[in-house]
């Protein structure tokens, strides 16, 4: 192999298509834009979106809701995903994020535990937030509820 051998994988390269240079070229005169009109022009052509006038679609359908960028949101787990776990284990969002115990949300702001559930271990959870019935279910089976 030598350097002067080499040239690109086959289809990788296409050749620039030329326009308005002679009626022999196949893309002369009025350079593949066809006949006059708006798309003819220089410019031409409507936004994206512009439906000839009549109100778009964006504007058709009503709007409903409002989401709120500052709110803050938490990885949840209840109390049922926690009672397997064997006694004097410390559960914290690490814990959690490997063992699967929550559904994963990218944008959180730590570990939220709820109460849906019983718990017959002794853990020591480590979270942001705890409902009043999950911090009163994880120290009346001995564990202890820890607020980061």
């Amino acid at each position: 192999m030598r350097i002067d051998t080499l040239s690109p994988a086959e289809g990788s390269k296409k050749e620039v298509k030329r326009l308005g240079r002679g009626i022999g070229s196949g893309t002369g005169k009025t350079s593949g834009k066809g006949h006059k009109g708006q798309w003819a022009r220089s410019g031409g052509g409507v936004r994206p979106g512009f439906e000839g006038g009549q109100m778009p679609i964006a504007r058709r359908i009503p709007k409903r809701g409002f989401h709120n960028k500052w709110s803050t949101c938490y990885l949840i787990v209840n109390l049922s995903r926690l009672s397997d776990l064997p006694a004097g284990t410390v559960v914290d969002y690490d814990y959690v994020v490997e063992n699967n115990l929550a559904k994963y949300i990218k944008h959180n702001s730590g570990l939220k535990v709820l109460g849906n559930g019983e718990l017959k271990n002794a853990l020591t959870v480590k979270a942001a937030k705890f409902s009043e019935s999950a911090k009163a279910a994880i120290e009346k089976a001995g564990g202890t509820a820890e607020i980061l």
